[in-house]
């Protein structure tokens, strides 16, 4: 079981992907923005971070720069239709994330967190 912080600013989606991944045995907590994302980082110590690219306030790239200096042992996965910007080197997004692109099927995503939580 990991500790996820999910960032996704689609309500419906949001909720669709926790569901899915408490099912699976995880514990997670969700938020519509990176900026109520951002505070939770702070406050909770977390295993993986699940987060969109493009939301308001804090946006994912930029989540994940703050998120790895606050703990650089979490685990990143961006969630995205834009995988071209999550990996374009300028963003210097965390070289250890990874990107599961929009849209996916709920069993990629937790085969990609399991994935992930192995290594």
């Amino acid at each position: 079981m990991a500790k996820i912080l999910l960032a996704e600013d689609d309500d419906s989606l949001r909720t669709f992907l926790a569901n899915a991944l408490v099912k699976a045995g995880h514990d997670v907590s969700d938020y519509p923005d990176g900026d109520q994302a951002f505070d939770a980082l702070q406050a909770v110590n977390y295993d993986l971070l699940l987060t969109d690219i493009v939301m308001p306030g804090i946006d994912g790239v930029e989540l994940a720069r703050k998120a790895n200096e606050i703990n650089n042992n979490i685990k990143i996965v961006f969630i995205t239709g834009f995988a071209a910007v999550a990996l374009n080197p300028a963003n210097q997004a965390p070289q250890q994330a990874k990107v599961l692109s929009k849209p996916f099927h709920l069993r990629d995503l937790v085969n990609e967190v399991e994935k992930v939580m192995a290594a």
